[in-house]
């Protein structure tokens, strides 16, 4: 598991976005959030993944939530917005799951 940070793009201003490489679990602290969230935009280029930010709530009953998977194709890319409530309260991270190889996989963190 490895801690990740966002990137700051400002308006107006001209970026390079940040690539990285994930593992099959990465957490992002909740100082990377911007007001609105976070930005994954995930860029694939040989292999599909599958995606998922995992949600750190639960029911009354204490069972979590079941989080959606956001399919990337083998060669391609695909962006979700990681909102303020997928930050653990407890931990003070967001976590987000890769599956497969994750050979060619990368992604970028954008503050929203």
């Amino acid at each position: 598991m490895a801690l990740q940070a966002s990137q700051t793009v400002s308006a107006g201003a001209l970026t390079t976005p940040a690539a990285i490489t994930p593992s099959a679990s990465d957490t992002i602290a909740s100082s990377s959030f911007g007001p609105a969230g976070v930005l994954l935009r995930v860029i694939t280029t040989g292999t599909a993944t599958n995606v998922v930010v995992l949600d750190p709530g639960a029911t009354p009953s204490g069972n979590a939530g079941s989080p959606p998977t956001l399919a990337a194709p083998a060669t391609g890319v695909r962006e979700t917005l990681i909102p303020l409530s997928a930050i653990n309260p407890s931990t003070g991270v967001a976590t987000v799951t890769f599956s497969g190889a994750l050979t060619g996989v990368t992604y970028e963190l954008k503050r929203v």
